[in-house]
């Protein structure tokens, strides 16, 4: 059956064919909140107090999960040392809150995007004060 479905000469349009799967989204979404929430309330380790997960990607068969974050004050290498020593706790954490029988693999990313974006407006700062000092 499947077979046949293969040689149809009729093709969807580019854009039209599978979705996404929308179960990794869900679960991605719920491992931010709960993560964002172990950081703040239980998670004793000072490395890791000024911690904000801006964003989680979740593989589509769930065995990983990239989590991005952003720190304040603490050099980056303390801040990862910690999140890989708490990634266990995290993991066991995890499978209670979310029920999930296989929790993902955490790997750590720190997001460079909010340090791209102040160095992108101040680059378009400095164009505007040019342009208005030229046209005078």
């Amino acid at each position: 059956m499947v077979a046949a479905r293969d040689k149809s000469r009729f093709k969807l349009p580019e854009g039209l064919g599978v979705q996404p799967k929308r179960r990794p989204i869900r679960v991605a979404e719920a491992i931010r909140n709960e993560l964002s929430a172990l950081l703040l309330y239980k998670i004793k380790d000072p490395a890791l107090r000024n911690i904000t997960i801006v964003h989680v990607d979740v593989s589509k068969d769930l065995s990983c999960a990239k989590i991005y974050y952003v720190a304040g004050n603490e050099s980056r290498e303390k801040i990862a040392d910690g999140l890989n020593r708490a990634k266990g706790f995290m993991r066991s954490y995890l499978a209670k809150e979310l029920q999930m029988r296989y929790v993902p693999d955490l790997l750590f990313y720190y997001d460079n995007s909010i340090e791209y974006e102040k160095k992108m407006q101040k680059i378009f700062q400095e164009i505007a004060t040019e342009n208005e000092s030229g046209s005078r």
